[in-house]
């Protein structure tokens, strides 16, 4: 066996008795790895500005647990709102399976945060401090001297300052950046519960992206073991044209056969961030990350060969059978994941257009539906109202110049003269009205009800309209 060949009864990070194997990924430039860069750049962006992003006047994206309010691009939820997440979990879900089944693991090679962290920040910091790859492993394999514990004590203080502000970005999703701002300058035990959780975040980030790193896909996360259920045959995939590579450069061929374009350079094995040798076809431990594809690439170009020997292709590619591609669009199974993300979406839309920013509940008093008095009937309701906003509204009600002219009037006890945010108010409402307005014993009415900010918003005053069913006698 060559001993450049990986092991075929174990992961190539692990020896024969189960200990780990540390991975030296030599670096790689190509096409695919400037995308990937970019994408990440913003992935990177996006995640640490958009707690400090405000849309409607509230932080974009907030996750605020204690207070039990939640902001999402501009809509604001409670508690109460919990059914919502199922269309929002479910879209997402439905959403990875979808993107798997048309492009694989996509989300691994290019959006997880694993992927981004550790392949465009956490090694880059170790190749700029340590080295390229064989720097890194000759300096590892090195007795304690000075440079040593020097260039390990930057790197490893490097890696705990990033973690930090990974830790802290995270904890601004769910304590608000203005309560984050004001908890840094506080002694951490007046807010212990937070200081907890961003210094879990920390340590988790710092095991996982300066030291775990490959062991978490291969080991830990649960994905790659269930997107063979997502992926088909014609799933796009990391493969590699065994027609065309194969026999190998320096190998035995057979007689009467040329030797195929791949020269067994073990590049792709060498750039593999999980370890894996892609020309054995679909594996576990491939995260489609495409560097082995931009190694190949550059080994044909140098080889004046085509490229493409390693590529996106589908899994006959890698089973050495002839690619043929069928478009997404005629596969059932897209078009069933694609359906269910409509209507998860749909949900979604429709649940929050239908949503009030001020939740008014009305439920007819246990007494008699109705009092006949000298000055009118009275309709008696208790009354319920959340203000669903992020800020102190005060909430009126009135009817029309119109009802009020034809002697309809509202009186509300308990009322409060200032709603706070999230709070829930508990009123009777009393509507007294003359006989003339009811139509065979009943009637419809329209309660105007204005709320005002009680601080400068974009949304400085809110007109909502309640119907209200009145009943009274027949005659």
């Amino acid at each position: 066996m060559n001993p450049r060949e990986l092991p075929t009864d174990r992961l190539s990070t692990t020896d024969a008795r189960g200990h780990r194997i540390y991975l030296y990924p030599t670096d790689v430039r190509g096409h695919w790895k400037k995308l990937r860069t970019r994408l990440s750049i913003g992935l990177i962006a996006v995640f640490l500005f958009l707690p400090w992003a405000r849309i409607g006047g509230h932080q974009a994206v907030l996750f605020d647990l204690p207070r039990r309010r939640f902001a999402l691009f501009g809509l604001t939820f409670w508690a109460h709102d919990t059914p919502l997440l199922f269309f929002v979990l479910g879209g997402a879900a439905i959403t990875i399976a979808f993107t798997t089944a048309i492009w694989g693991r996509v989300w691994c090679g290019w959006a997880c945060p694993q992927t981004v962290f550790v392949e465009h920040v956490f090694r880059r910091i170790e190749r700029w401090i340590e080295g390229d790859a064989l720097a890194r492993k000759k300096l590892d394999g090195q007795p304690l001297s000075f440079v040593k514990v020097f260039k390990k004590s930057l790197k490893w203080s490097a890696f705990t300052a990033l973690s930090l502000i990974i830790g802290h970005s995270f904890l601004a999703y769910f304590v608000g950046v203005e309560d984050l701002r004001q908890m840094m300058t506080q002694p951490p035990l007046e807010n212990l519960a937070s200081f907890l959780v961003m210094a879990a975040v920390s340590l988790v980030v710092l095991f996982d992206f300066g030291w775990f790193r490959e062991q978490f896909c291969t080991v830990v996360c649960p994905y790659g073991r269930f997107q063979s259920v997502l992926m088909d045959h014609q799933s796009a995939v990391i493969a590699y044209d065994a027609k065309r590579g194969e026999p190998r450069r320096g190998t035995a061929a057979p007689e009467g056969t040329q030797a195929g374009d791949c020269v067994d350079c073990h590049r792709c094995v060498l750039v593999c961030p999980t370890g894996i040798d892609i020309r054995r076809g679909v594996q576990l431990e491939c995260i489609a990350c495409t560097a082995c594809v931009d190694a190949c690439d550059d080994v044909m170009r140098r080889t004046k060969k085509p490229e493409g020997l390693i590529r996106y292709a589908n899994q006959a590619l890698s089973e050495g059978r002839t690619e043929t591609w069928t478009p997404w669009y005629q596969r059932a199974r897209a078009w069933v994941y694609l359906a269910l993300l409509v209507t998860c979406g749909g949900g979604l839309y429709w649940a929050t257009a239908h949503r009030s920013p001020i939740e008014i509940t009305l439920i007819r008093g246990i007494e008699a539906p109705y009092q006949v008095t000298p000055s009118g009937i009275i309709n008696h309701f208790k009354m319920d109202v959340r203000n669903q906003t992020f800020t102190d509204q005060s909430v009126s009600f009135s009817v029309s110049p119109e009802l009020q002219q034809k002697g309809v009037k509202l009186i509300i006890s308990h009322h409060k003269d200032t709603l706070k945010t999230g709070e829930p108010e508990r009123a009777d409402l009393f509507i007294t009205y003359p006989k003339e307005i009811l139509t065979f014993g009943k009637a419809v009415i329209t309660i105007e009800v204005t709320a005002i900010a009680s601080d400068p918003s974009p949304h400085l005053e809110l007109h909502l309209n309640q119907e209200v069913h009145l009943v009274g006698p027949l005659q």
